[in-house]
């Protein structure tokens, strides 16, 4: 059966926990499983992180990446996701999509005959939350009985943080406006996946209060231009600022996926500060999506 990576959970936590030891693998030792072989990497959305790290993922397991803009394929507007899969799965190994609807990556996970990746999508980011865990194992070995806070929207990041965390045994505590956080519904799901626990609140003191890791993102992700200056209403408040930082644990550390907007999300201090693990964990995007792409390459 063809494998896929369009959400964290389409992993077992015994897998999740494989694809992480894959990423702190020296690249020799990997077998290069894309020897020969091509990988499409098609981008609706543009990136810095995923573009890079993805290209020099492929590299290093021994494929050739192909970058192909959103407009070069024009999915469902010149083709169809499905005739776009089913044409360039006859050319690569793998495709990998970043784009605006997750169900675009549904549709072509459906009809795929090799692995389909989820590089960004509305409802998840799943090669973002696996470069998280990477950074956050790095730096306190395990998850299992951290906790981990995430401040301000539940948007696609916070969600695939909150599956790789609860599938590690951790603790995520969310912390959004009202209107802007996870649902009931989406809390038990996620504190159903394994071992760990989800919570969801208001407060951002409530969140950080003892937490080993402190999340947040832009406010505004793309595609929401236009809700710009309210947005910056509903968020007043949610500032990661060193008054916050202060009620964290005495080794937490600050993350955030990038790009970010000093003096909005997270203050300066706390970015560039001593706690900040920001340009690890962009540096860890390119190790995981490694230990994703020879996960589904069939290493072991």
């Amino acid at each position: 059966m063809t494998r896929h990576l369009l959400n964290i959970v389409d992993f077992t936590v015994d897998e999740l926990q494989l694809v992480l030891e894959l990423s702190t693998r020296p690249v020799e030792a990997l077998a290069r499983p894309l020897d020969g072989s091509g990988v499409a990497l098609i981008f609706e959305k543009p990136s810095n992180r995923t573009r890079q790290s993805m290209e020099m993922a492929v590299v290093q397991l021994g494929g050739h990446p192909i970058y192909t803009r959103g407009e070069e394929v024009g999915i469902d507007k010149r083709e169809p996701a499905e005739d776009i899969i089913r044409i360039l799965e006859g050319y690569h190994a793998m495709v990998a999509a970043r784009v605006f609807s997750h169900s675009v990556v549904d549709r072509m996970a459906a009809v795929a005959s090799v692995p389909v990746i989820n590089m960004l999508s509305d409802v998840s980011h799943p090669l973002q939350a696996l470069a998280d865990a990477l950074t956050m194992q790095r730096e306190f070995g395990t998850l299992a009985g951290r906790t981990i806070a995430w401040v301000g929207d539940y948007n696609n990041v916070a969600r695939s943080l909150g599956e790789v965390s609860v599938m590690l045994g951790a603790e995520i505590r969310y912390a959004c406006p009202d209107g802007y956080g996870p649902s009931e519904h989406e809390i038990a799901r996620l504190s159903s996946l394994a071992t760990g626990d989800a919570h969801a609140g208001s407060d951002p003191s409530w969140a950080v209060g003892g937490a080993h890791a402190v999340h947040t993102d832009t406010w505004v992700s793309m595609g929401q231009e236009a809700e710009v200056e309210e947005r910056k209403r509903v968020f007043a408040g949610y500032t990661v600022d060193d008054s916050l930082m202060s009620k964290a644990a005495d080794n937490a550390i600050f993350m955030h996926c990038l790009p970010a907007y000093r003096g909005l999300e997270v203050a300066t201090e706390v970015i560039d500060g001593t706690q900040s693990r920001v340009i690890s964990q962009g540096h860890d995007r390119m190790h995981a999506a490694r230990g994703a792409l020879a996960f589904l390459g069939g290493v072991r």
